[in-house]
């Protein structure tokens, strides 16, 4: 630090100002330099712990555990109902009078998910441009894409615990609460493979429409209260329309019903038809028209969210 004194005071002369310097301990950065690949882990880990409300007031946790604990409870609560079915009646007696089981539980749980990504993106994206953060996170070397990219993942991450974990829970106690657990997980595992990939596809196609709606604008709740309206509005409006049209044209238009586009995949992928598209005109279309036209869906609100945000500089 340098403190500019009278020259009279310091030299006893008129000749011109002095100073003094204090050495006041700024040492150079001997550590590891660790780059890009670790400020992208560092914007990845910070989405996980804002998407659940981590290191923020109680406030900030309400929500997301909110909806957490009720798709749990929907898992439990199926399982336990099972189980307690077939100890009353007899092994496979809730599937025969049709307990909702792994290929209905995303029918009944997603229209809880596509809440939960409406209000979590918002999150992850709103505050850090309404408050001029990104600014500091697009320093050298991370880059826009990184950003987006990272905050994407993270945000993907935690839809799938969220889709997965009830479906975890309903395949644990099945399977516990079975006669012969190893026969049962012998007969039923590959609903495995099947709920995790279901899953996958409504954790991308719902966290991915939820960034980009929340990727064009500064407030949460205007993305959110878009996101909610958005999935509510075109059930109802497409549904009724479409029964009226009849035919192709209300086979297309139904295929704009935005909650069915990921439900016709775990269709799909179980090989049956779940309670929430048995009715839905856009189920006559082949498996793959419906499978193309959800990636459309999540591929295509992806790419439009990279480029909003790959050219940002700070």
């Amino acid at each position: 630090m340098i403190t500019p004194q009278n020259s009279a005071a310091a030299s006893g002369s008129s000749s011109g100002a002095v100073g003094t310097v204090f050495d006041i301990g700024y040492q150079n950065y001997e550590g590891p330099r660790e780059g890009r690949w670790r400020a992208r882990y560092a914007v990845y880990k910070d989405g996980l712990k804002v998407s659940l409300g981590l290191g923020r007031g109680s406030r900030a946790k309400i929500l997301p555990w909110l909806f957490i604990g009720s798709l749990v409870l929907i898992g439990a609560g199926l399982a336990l109902a099972a189980i307690t079915i077939d100890r009353l009646a007899g092994d496979g007696a809730a599937e025969t009078i049709g307990l909702p089981s792994h290929s209905d539980y995303y029918g009944t749980a997603s229209i809880i998910m596509f809440i939960f990504a409406a209000i979590s993106a918002p999150e992850l994206l709103c505050p850090d441009r309404r408050d001029g953060v990104i600014n500091l996170y697009l320093v050298r070397p991370l880059t826009g894409s990184d950003y987006i990219i990272a905050r994407w993942l993270s945000f993907i991450t935690i839809m799938l615990v969220v889709a997965w974990l009830p479906q975890v829970i309903l395949m644990t106690g099945l399977t516990l609460g079975a006669s012969e657990p190893a026969d049962y997980l012998k007969e039923n595992w590959a609903d495995i493979p099947k709920f995790l990939g279901a899953g996958a596809a409504i954790a991308a196609y719902s966290g991915t429409i939820a960034m980009l709606v929340a990727g064009f604008t500064t407030r949460r709740a205007y993305a959110s209260v878009f996101m909610v309206g958005l999935f509510t509005v075109s059930t109802p409006f497409t549904f009724g329309l479409a029964q009226e049209l009849g035919g192709t044209a209300g086979k297309w238009l139904s295929m704009f019903n935005l909650s069915n586009i990921p439900m016709h995949v775990n269709d799909a992928i179980f090989g049956s038809v779940s309670g929430v598209t048995q009715d839905a005109p856009a189920a006559e279309f082949d498996t793959w028209i419906l499978v193309s036209w959800f990636f459309l869906w999540t591929l295509g609100p992806a790419a439009v969210l990279w480029l909003r945000y790959r050219k940002l500089a700070p």
